[in-house]
């Protein structure tokens, strides 16, 4: 749709590609994003490593409404997503006093070393992102948000700029499973897709306590259709022998 409002998650970090960090970030924006009507296309994890940080951001804030990107903004060596999101946007680094200010208030000045103060340095005319856990802020340039990596943190960075996204309607959820398989429901689920172009149909198989099955996940800004998708869902797959369960 012409009007779809779109975002991607870019998740920074060596140790994510490593498998030694598992991401908790992308469910929370994924969940938060539907609630706002944006919709989340896109997820991409790319290591600590500056050219594919600047390749893959400008690449991404072409193609997206939104993009957020989570991880190395910290005081560490390896932290270089606000270095190269500045070079990203030709901008300078800088040392904000507003992001000192903010530190100010959660470190004595001894413990306030130079690495933490790193955490202050962002590119030129940003708008800082407040983090209310630790103090060291995001900042968002243009459309992209770039947001801390530890969760609680990403968190409490996110719910402080939903009121700078404007997104469409909320996308509903609704769930259908069934035990029967997927080659079993696949051409009338096909149909039912085509009658309803406007709901978005995954099919997702599982298995449960030695038993297959399928889980059906509907989505759409179209409650009325989703409602009535749902029930003509349950209608095929007691038509084709097999149970609901919801």
């Amino acid at each position: 749709m012409a009007d779809e409002i779109t975002a991607c998650v870019v998740i920074i970090g060596n140790e994510i590609l490593s498998g030694k960090t598992q991401d908790l970030n992308l469910a929370f924006i994924g969940q938060r994003c539907d609630g706002l009507g944006i919709q989340l296309n896109e997820m991409r994890v790319i290591p600590d490593e500056q050219a594919t940080i600047v390749s893959t951001v400008n690449e991404c804030r072409h193609n997206f409404t939104y993009v957020f990107t989570t991880g190395g903004i910290g005081p560490t060596h390896d932290d270089i997503t606000s270095a190269s999101i500045a070079l990203a946007f030709g901008k300078k680094i800088v040392r904000s006093e507003q992001a000192r200010e903010a530190m100010d208030k959660y470190y004595d000045v001894e413990n306030m070393t130079e690495a933490r103060l790193k955490m202050a340095d962002v590119p030129e005319d940003v708008v800082l992102i407040d983090n209310p856990i630790s103090g060291a802020p995001g900042f968002q340039i243009e459309n992209v948000f770039v947001l801390a990596g530890i969760p609680s943190i990403m968190q409490a960075m996110f719910d402080g700029i939903t009121d700078r996204l404007v997104g469409g309607a909320a996308i509903l959820t609704e769930n259908v499973a069934t035990n029967l398989g997927e080659s079993t429901i696949a051409l009338d689920l096909g149909r039912l897709q085509e009658a309803y172009s406007e709901v978005s149909i995954g099919s997702y198989p599982y298995f449960k306590k030695g038993k297959f099955g399928v889980n059906l996940v509907l989505r759409s800004t179209n409650a009325e259709r989703l409602v009535t998708l749902k029930s003509e869902l349950k209608d095929m797959i007691t038509g084709l022998k097999g149970q609901v369960f919801e």
